[in-house]
C-alpha cells in the first residue's frame, strides 16, 4: 500500500509540475490507501506491546496493578467500541449510495475497513481481558526492547 501511495504521489508531482496537467485520482487513491493502511495495521499488525500507553505509570505498576489496568481499559474499550458497532455498521451500509469522486468506488466498500477494525479490536480486547481475569498479567515494559527504537 505504501508503494502504491508513493507511486501515486510521484505521478501527481510529474503531472502537476512537469506536464501542467493536474490529476485528481492520485490524491484520492493516496487518501484511501492511507485510511486502509492505518486501520488494517492497527487491527492486525500492531502488537499489544506497541500500543500507546502511559509508560511511566504502567512500567512502575506491579503485575496485579497491570491486570487491573488491563481490565479497566479493556472493559472501557469493549464498552465503547461495542456500543458504537451497530451505528457504525448502519452508517457504512448507508454509504453505498455515495461513490468517490474520481475512482467511483462505493463508500461502503471504502469505509468497510473501519467495521473490520472495530471487530478486530473487540476480539483482541475480549482475549486480553479474559487473560487478565485468568490471572495472567500483561508483560512489564522493557524500554530497551521497545519497538519504537528507544
Amino acid at each position: 500500500m505504501l508503494a502504491i501511495m508513493f507511486f501515486a504521489f510521484i505521478l501527481q508531482i510529474i503531472f502537476r509540475y512537469l506536464l501542467n496537467l493536474p490529476i485528481g485520482w492520485t490524491n484520492e487513491i493516496s487518501s484511501i490507501l492511507w485510511l486502509w493502511l492505518v486501520l488494517w495495521g492497527a487491527a492486525f499488525v500492531l502488537r499489544e506491546e506497541e500500543e500507546i500507553r502511559f509508560d511511566l505509570i504502567y512500567a512502575a505498576a506491579g503485575p496485579g496493578m497491570r491486570r487491573a489496568m488491563m481490565l479497566l481499559t479493556g472493559g472501557a474499550l469493549l464498552l465503547l467500541y461495542g456500543a458504537s458497532l451497530p451505528a457504525v455498521a448502519d452508517y457504512v451500509a448507508f454509504m453505498k449510495v455515495e461513490k468517490s469522486a474520481y475512482l467511483k468506488i462505493r463508500f461502503d466498500w471504502l469505509f468497510s475497513i473501519y467495521v473490520i477494525f472495530v471487530l478486530a479490536v473487540l476480539v483482541r480486547y475480549i482475549w486480553l481481558c479474559w487473560q487478565a481475569l485468568k490471572g495472567k498479567a500483561p508483560q512489564a515494559l522493557d524500554p530497551t526492547k521497545a519497538a519504537s527504537g528507544v
